[in-house]
């Protein structure tokens, strides 16, 4: 009995999770990145996302158009990709899983952002707890995805952030890096829209 109560409760446990884009979030936004040495981290990605990972599954969900523009190879975008993961490992991060759409807006595909195919696919996938998870990206789609996916959304304002936070249609918490993200998500405190 006590087996079988063990198995129903493991069966049944849910996990928070932080879903980060990639460009202008965890990365510099330097354009369509074609190799690895194009990658430039934010000076305190390694430390913030240490944190999180102590308390939150950690997933990377991130629009790639260039590849459907013809601008990227579906390869370069997988090498990046890995390079970035690898990376992270290196510092004592896990990315459970990184998930990009190749699409371009025209594509009318269901994969990109504000979709929230990812994510949806990450809790069927992952166990997460929807409840108690969060997105954080640097634009406004990022944010809509995460209220369709009945998240939290986090708007940073790096990145494209400054320039497009006036397109945001949902109530939402703005900070301005990654940083005052954690901090943000960590203490639990909310201001609707006010930068902190």
């Amino acid at each position: 009995m006590c087996n079988r109560e063990q198995k129903i409760t493991k069966e049944k446990q849910k996990f928070p999770a932080i879903f980060l884009d990639r460009d202008g979030t965890l990365i510099e936004d330097v354009g369509y990145i074609k190799e690895p040495s194009a990658v430039s981290f934010f000076p305190n990605t390694f430390a913030d996302l240490i944190r999180l990972q102590e308390h939150f599954m950690l997933f990377i969900i991130t629009n790639q158009s260039g590849i459907g523009n013809n601008l990227l190879t579906d390869k370069e975008v997988k090498i990046v990709n890995s390079y970035i993961e690898t990376e992270l490992k290196k510092q004592g991060i896990t990315i459970t899983a990184t998930y990009y759409c190749p699409h371009t807006t025209e594509d009318n595909c269901f994969c990109k952002k504000p979709s929230p195919y990812f994510i949806n696919q990450a809790v069927h996938e992952y166990n997460i707890d929807r409840k108690h998870s969060y997105i954080i990206g640097d634009h406004p789609s990022d944010s809509e995805c995460g209220i369709r996916a009945g998240l939290t959304p986090v708007y940073v304002l790096t990145g494209h952030g400054n320039k497009h936070k006036n397109e945001l249609t949902c109530e939402v918490a703005i900070c301005k890096s990654l940083s005052h993200a954690t901090e943000r998500i960590l203490n639990n405190i909310y201001y609707d829209n006010k930068i902190i």
